[in-house]
């Protein structure tokens, strides 16, 4: 269906889609600290930082998802979003993702209680975070949804810690990584939702565009919040020892 000018000049879906999975170069899971978790360089206290402030994005996601639905005056897609914010809260008696993420700072030796009054969440991670969240509730939803299109790239992040825990932080207990086995198949639908809803939208060579951009500012968002994160634990330790 043609809706603007530049219609004729938008990329088809498989060149837009290979655009968007290309963006996957800049995805944290390239990131120095990840890698370090991968190759198990970490330290205790470096784990312990990164779970720490990892939920304050973690908790965060709901608000991002309930600022999309209060933005989004289609029923059916409402339906199917509102799942996202039941499993990360948890709903009808089941524990969601926020809960298993607790459990995995606990496996790491923090308290529940120190996690939850954010006590070691770094003002870079707190920013980006709320940069994000914004992002959601002041923009048109599909943009938002858009934005969300990140989790293409996420399984592989979730297999990586799976297999970098076991083997060099056995310390960690293995119930603690119950948020990673989950997101393995979540991520998958989700992505299989959002990725419609963007090519739905994406109807024309500018929006296309604007798709990579936010895309973009995602990434930037999940790279800030690691960047804050080497700063604190790896860096600055660094320095001190």
């Amino acid at each position: 269906m043609n809706t603007g000018p530049d219609s004729d000049l938008r990329w088809s879906e498989e060149e837009f889609l290979s655009r968007l999975r290309a963006k996957g170069s800049g995805y944290h899971l390239n990131h120095p600290f990840e890698r370090a978790l991968r190759e198990g360089r970490l330290t205790k206290k470096q784990i312990r930082g990164w779970v720490a402030n990892r939920y304050f994005y973690q908790k965060s996601i709901p608000l991002k998802d309930a600022a999309i639905l209060s933005n989004c005056p289609d029923r059916d897609v409402r339906r199917k979003w509102i799942v996202r914010i039941q499993e990360q809260d948890g709903a009808d008696g089941k524990q969601g993702g926020n809960e298993a993420w607790l459990r995995l700072g606990e496996a790491c030796g923090l308290t529940r209680e120190e996690i939850l009054n954010e006590e070691h969440v770094a003002p870079g991670v707190r920013f980006a975070v709320e940069a994000y969240v914004n992002f959601a509730r002041t923009r048109p939803w599909q943009e938002a949804v858009c934005a969300s299109l990140t989790e293409i790239f996420a399984r592989d992040a979730h297999r990586a810690r799976l297999e970098a825990f076991p083997t060099h932080y056995p310390w960690v207990d293995d119930a603690g990584l119950e948020y990673f086995r989950r997101r393995l198949s979540q991520a998958s639908r989700d992505v299989e939702h959002g990725l419609q809803i963007t090519l739905d939208y994406c109807n024309s060579r500018a929006r296309q565009e604007r798709a990579l951009e936010i895309m973009q500012f995602k990434l930037d968002v999940l790279w800030s919040l690691l960047d804050s994160i080497y700063q604190r634990y790896v860096i600055q330790e660094e320095r001190e020892s």
